[in-house]
């Protein structure tokens, strides 16, 4: 057997170490992982805190996750996404209506432009954070009757939550659950992969990439979550990450490291999706979900 491999001074290699992330994701993993936030719903439009609770999405909301399906079915376009150039291992969506249907949107629009899908699976770890008694209240509502809790949300996510609804530390841990299932599963039967090999972009092999990359679809404040797990951020860094409305972000695992590529690529939405990002931002900022 051999022994574990250490640095100068003498300690364990830390991708041999145990710890969160190590657990999370497996150590030789060699895939990426694209996330995709639903389109606008009409909760949205109105302003409303959503959280778990459903909202359909609005003719802009179906239009934004078709432009995104487009997207995802032509990585190589300019300006090009670090996806393989291949079908998709798997598709992930939340339960809630808004991710399913933007899901089923996209799929379509991959399917149009001849990129095979695998069938479309929920998994409730990728449910949108359930925000309680905030659940279908404006902003300005719930400052009236919860000023409190809103403002210690927006300042220390990991100390206060909605009355009712979850808090951070149940969504890691759900979060961990369905990430470590999805990756697992990517892992078996693929080629694994190596850190003794060039890190820099640029200095790359010019082989097609024949790593397995898998979709989900959900939410933003979920995808915070996903991204801090993903990164080995504690959950302080929650309000670090924005993803806006048919956002695209990718995160590539390098030998059981993840390596953000991408965050929040809204370039496929176009001219008339600009003004909804602005707002998309500001909502972001508001601590809506």
């Amino acid at each position: 057997m051999n022994a574990p491999l250490r640095d100068a001074d003498g300690r364990q290699d830390p991708d041999e170490a145990a710890s969160g992330v190590a657990q999370l994701i497996p150590g030789a993993l060699d895939a990426v992982l694209v996330l995709l936030r639903h389109g606008q719903t009409q909760f949205i439009v109105e302003k409303r805190f959503q959280g778990a609770m459903e909202a359909p999405l609005t003719a802009l909301g179906e239009l934004q996750a078709r432009l995104a399906g487009r997207r995802l079915a032509s990585p190589a376009n300019p300006p090009a996404l670090p996806i393989p150039d291949r079908p998709p291992y798997a598709i992930v969506h939340s339960p809630l209506g808004r991710a399913r249907r933007s899901a089923e949107l996209a799929i379509e629009e991959m399917n149009a432009a001849g990129r095979a899908t695998p069938l479309l699976r929920p998994d409730p770890g990728f449910c949108e954070i359930g925000q309680g008694s905030w659940e279908g209240l404006t902003d300005v509502e719930i400052t009236a009757r919860f000023g409190a809790s809103l403002a210690g949300w927006r300042r220390w996510p990991t100390r206060y939550n909605a009355p009712g609804g979850e808090n951070l530390a149940a969504v890691e841990a759900r979060v961990h659950t369905a990430l470590a299932n999805l990756l697992n599963e990517m892992a078996v039967d693929g080629q694994p992969g190596t850190h003794d090999r060039n890190q820099v972009l640029g200095y790359g092999d010019e082989a097609p990439d024949q790593r397995r990359w898998s979709l989900v679809v959900g939410h933003g404040g979920v995808f915070r979550v996903v991204i801090c797990a993903l990164l080995g951020l504690s959950m302080e860094h929650f309000w670090n990450f924005d993803f806006g409305l048919g956002a695209i972000t990718v995160v590539e695992i390098r030998a059981g490291r993840a390596v953000l590529r991408t965050l929040n690529d809204e370039s496929h939405l176009g001219v008339d999706s600009r003004p909804v990002a602005q707002e998309s931002a500001e909502r972001n900022a508001s601590g809506a979900l």
